[in-house]
């Protein structure tokens, strides 16, 4: 496929966040752009506004022209995402009209083609670290393209556009879909059993980690969480642990901020303030510093950068905070990631009573990770949990959120209605609020701003 005869582009599943920044990028082209997807969500009436159209109905009757023809156009792209259902109607029309159908990562793999690719995977972590990276070097003058994973806060976009040929991109391990890219620089920030769904077991997912890896070009650069089961030398990194390459020491909340120094074995930075909450977040930061280094970019603007950050959406993303009241908002949808952000909200507001929103994300990581999911979310003072958000998926037999909430140790917890939602949360005496999720648990967000703000 060659992108300069591409005229028209069609994306099944456009609302996803990654393949909405292909919408936009195609779109910024001059490229006539629409698509389908199964529900309207803010994000699905930004590209509306931008000019591209979007219809919610799975019909061939809603595929507009000049996509509707019943013979292949050589200038029109048709993208899918695999989180779209195998017996959809729109996804099947084309088929049967005889096009070769793209998915996301197939295109994101051609258009980073020819670049300087920085590309960041990970199970978790990869979107706030890959928007670390585009916002550094946005903020420092170097420069970059970006697909990113998650609405950046200082650009209101998940697609950076540059006038270099250094583009940034989130590499998603779903469906072995990074292994379309071929990086001069790869981050790796976890990986932990995800998608079992797809992999089977943990080995086969690190297999295609590796397998990721082991694309680099001949002269790139490796940068991995310290201890993680790669084969391919690289930089390790971590928070307080000087086994690591790189390493941040020092940690230390100052009114509501986190500083801390980064250490290697030929330079030192001190104090560092990173504009975003969380342990975690400030390990990603470590990442992302070492990046810019590698780049060649000073320190003092690197500081500067680091300190302008305002985060990702739905990324511990302040929704309310007040001297009454703290509403966080969080896309944690796997255990690991639900620790790193309940421990970060306890350490921030020790003392204050912690309710936490819960809605699991798909039957399958429901069933794989019950267990892990209760011990997670018994880090809380009281829990109400959504029932579970099924994506792409059927239900599974026995498979709902009361097996997490009959293993969740605390006692206040209980299950709840999206609809009921909103008027519980209201009669609660909340002081921490925080709604976790990867589903449409979004959707709720501003109903909980209005009722409590």
């Amino acid at each position: 496929m060659k992108l300069e005869a591409i005229n028209k582009v069609y994306l099944v599943g456009i609302g996803g966040i990654g393949m909405s920044g292909l919408a936009r990028w195609f779109k910024h082209r001059g490229c006539v752009v629409a698509g389908y997807d199964r529900t309207e969500t803010p994000l699905t009436k930004e590209l509306v506004n931008e000019g591209i159209p979007v219809t919610y109905t799975d019909d061939t009757t809603s595929v507009i022209e000049p996509f509707n023809a019943h013979t292949v156009s050589l200038d029109t792209l048709i993208i899918y995402t695999p989180a779209i259902p195998k017996d959809s109607s729109i996804l099947n029309f084309f088929r049967t009209v005889g096009y070769d159908l793209q998915k996301r990562s197939q295109v994101l793999g051609i258009i980073s083609q020819g670049s300087f690719c920085i590309a960041v995977a990970g199970t978790h972590g990869k979107t706030t670290t890959s928007t670390i990276i585009s916002h550094v070097l946005k903020d420092t003058g170097y420069d970059c393209s970006a697909f990113l994973g998650g609405i950046s806060s200082n650009y209101n976009t998940n697609l950076l556009l540059g006038e270099n040929n250094v583009m940034v991109v989130e590499a998603d391990e779903f469906d072995r879909s990074f292994l379309t890219l071929h990086p001069d620089i790869a981050v790796i920030t976890s990986m932990d059993a995800d998608h079992l769904d797809i992999y089977g077991d943990a080995s086969h997912l690190h297999e295609s980690f590796n397998l990721f890896a082991s694309q680099l070009s001949e002269k790139g650069l490796l940068i991995h969480k310290k201890d993680l089961p790669l084969q391919r030398k690289g930089v390790s990194y971590s928070v307080n642990n000087s086994a690591a390459d790189v390493n941040a020491e020092n940690v230390r909340i100052e009114n509501g901020n986190y500083y801390y120094d980064y250490v290697s074995a030929g330079r030192v930075i001190k104090d560092l303030n990173l504009g975003l909450p969380g342990l975690h977040n400030v390990e990603n930061s470590v990442a992302a510093v070492r990046v810019a280094l590698e780049l060649g970019i000073e320190e003092g603007k690197i500081r500067k950068a680091l300190a302008s950050f305002k985060g990702v959406k739905r990324r511990f993303e302040y929704i309310i905070k007040s001297d009454n009241l703290i509403y966080i908002d969080d896309y944690a949808h796997h255990p690991e990631e639900l620790n790193a952000c309940l421990n970060s909200v306890r350490q921030l507001y020790p003392g204050k009573k912690l309710t936490v929103v819960f809605q699991p994300h798909l039957f399958t990581r429901t069933r794989d990770f019950a267990t892990e999911f209760a011990q997670s979310l018994s880090n809380c003072d009281e829990l109400i949990l959504l029932d579970i958000y099924p994506a792409r998926e059927l239900p599974i037999e026995g498979v709902d959120s009361q097996m997490i909430l009959d293993m969740v140790t605390i006692s206040n917890k209980k299950l709840c209605s999206k609809a009921d939602l909103v008027n519980l949360i209201n009669k609660s005496e909340t002081e921490v609020l925080v709604t976790v999720g990867a589903g449409d648990i979004d959707t709720l967000v501003e109903p909980l701003r209005k009722k409590l703000a």
